[in-house]
């Protein structure tokens, strides 16, 4: 089956272009021009991965996927003429997965949107699926987090962090290995909103930094996830 991709972007000529070299991919392009297309498309139809761009109409792609992020945790990769690292920095915190630049390589776009969706979708089949520690449960098939049997929503990148942690409990994890593990994005951007993310994390779990239950800074090295994790394997 073809994976879907959205693109938010006013820019129609754009949008023509990207449709026509993706489609090359086996890819089924769909293109709304506002925001408010975009989120009333995606709220009816399932999307595998959203291109947004940030110079929007009605509101920002800030906006946008702040918006989007309250019910949905599609991949975004932004796109924007606006370079600087702060943007791109904001954009990861609202919890895109990958930030791109205008002008970019078409090729440039194909290899993230294809890492993102490997990352995503593919996952080994000999690994537990699902990971419990005490009264949190992630389901690494269905890409869900539950606390207290309530579903915890995450953005792909917190999903990311927090199985990365889960699948190595009372190891230190650095922020290199971090980075190492969602490989595709912009490293120098995303390294100064790490910390950032597993607050959100955090926070989302009602985990107390200063007493952990789940997830301990180990000061200059890194994160420790201190829960004990079980799997259904057992083990």
């Amino acid at each position: 089956m073809k994976k879907q991709i959205l693109i938010i972007d006013d820019d129609a000529k754009l949008g023509e272009l990207l449709k026509s070299y993706l489609a090359q991919f086996d890819f089924s392009i769909l293109i709304e021009h506002t925001p408010s297309a975009g989120i009333s498309l995606l709220k009816h139809s399932p999307v595998d991965l959203i291109i947004l761009d940030v110079m929007l109409p009605e509101m920002d792609g800030f906006e946008t996927i702040k918006t989007i992020r309250k019910f949905n945790s599609v991949p975004v990769i932004m796109l924007t003429a606006r370079g600087e690292i702060t943007d791109r920095i904001v954009g990861l915190e609202l919890g895109a997965d990958d930030y791109l630049p205008k002008p970019f390589e078409p090729r440039e776009l194909l290899a993230r949107i294809n890492t993102i969706l490997r990352r995503v979708n593919t996952r080994n089949t000999d690994q537990p699926e699902i990971l419990t520690a005490d009264s949190l449960k992630l389901d690494t098939r269905q890409r869900t987090v539950k606390l207290n049997d309530i579903d915890i929503e995450l953005t792909n990148m917190e999903f990311e962090i927090l199985l990365l942690l889960m699948q190595n409990p009372s190891r230190v994890i650095s922020r290199d290995d971090i980075m190492e593990e969602v490989r595709g994005i912009d490293w120098d951007a995303y390294n100064r909103s790490i910390d950032v993310t597993v607050s959100r994390i955090r926070a989302k779990l009602q985990d107390d930094a200063k007493h952990p239950r789940f997830i301990k800074t180990i000061w200059g090295k890194g994160y420790q996830f201190i829960e004990k994790v079980v799997n259904d394997a057992g083990y």
